[in-house]
């Protein structure tokens, strides 16, 4: 019996000693730095807290992702196929470009970012009013990036920016922004904390989000629920990200018009 145990006991040793050789090997093999460790742990805690910001849902809506953040579920995101409904022509009449352009009250020498720009139906209209500026025309879909760049060279526009993002980062330079737009966009942000705070990021201490959304309120607004935001909503994961709630105004037909500011650190 003790000779027995003698050589179970030796053999776990052989067993550790072998598994530490590996480790070793492997070690030298790949050569992993203490810069990488450091990164690999720190992607390892960014996705713990990812995973007690966010609750998944088995039963996702059949207009949304499964996925909850701040007591909301996050909308599937429209695909480039639908891009012939952003550019439907009772969209004039239903969301008014006019106005949200002149709640924008941009300067000729604003830089601006067209989050969700999609085919560009609001990114063109502030190109006109920006001449001395530039507006970043922000998707995460390449095809509706491609549809923008087609119409810049059809129109001749050389102050629109077409720029690539993804679920997690708009890809803006830093401190360099004057206004983000987001129309009917922000509710389909698949990380919306990560994103608003790169969008905070690339905001000028002053700069403006001015952010659009259909009445959550408003039973009557002809919109899906998932894809509709209340004011109460909107202001509450707006202030987790660090933004000032400035005004909201109510003058669109079925939409409301946040406007936040970048503070001061």
């Amino acid at each position: 019996m003790l000779s027995f145990c003698w050589r179970t006991a030796l053999a776990a040793q052989l067993s550790a000693l072998a598994l530490l050789l590996a480790a070793t090997m492997l070690w030298s093999c790949n050569k992993v730095s203490s810069a990488e460790l450091l990164t690999l742990e720190q992607g390892t805690q960014r996705d713990s807290t990812q995973h007690e910001r966010y609750q998944y849902t088995p039963f996702p809506s059949a207009d949304g992702i499964g996925k909850i953040y701040m007591g909301r579920e996050i909308a599937k995101v429209m695909g480039h196929l639908g891009a012939t409904w952003l550019e439907r022509p009772e969209r004039f009449f239903e969301e008014r470009p006019d106005l949200v352009l002149e709640a924008m009250q941009l300067k000729p020498t604003d830089v601006v970012a067209d989050i969700g720009a999609g085919t560009g139906y609001f990114t063109f209209r502030i190109a006109e009013r920006v001449r001395q500026g530039k507006v970043y025309a922000v998707d995460i879909q390449p095809e509706m990036l491609e549809i923008i760049t087609a119409r810049m060279q059809a129109r001749h526009v050389q102050n629109v920016i077409p720029t690539l993002g993804s679920p997690q980062n708009p890809n803006l330079p830093e401190n360099a922004i004057d206004i983000v737009l987001l129309v009917d966009a922000y509710h389909e942000f698949e990380y919306p904390f990560e994103m608003m705070h790169a969008l905070v990021r690339s905001l000028k201490v002053g700069g403006k989000v001015i952010q659009i959304e259909y009445r959550a309120e408003d039973d009557t607004v002809p919109i899906k629920p998932l894809h509709k935001m209340s004011q109460a909503q909107v202001k509450k994961e707006m202030h987790a990200v660090g933004l000032k709630w400035l005004e909201t105004q109510s003058g669109l037909p079925w939409q409301h018009i946040f406007i936040f500011e970048k503070p001061a650190p």
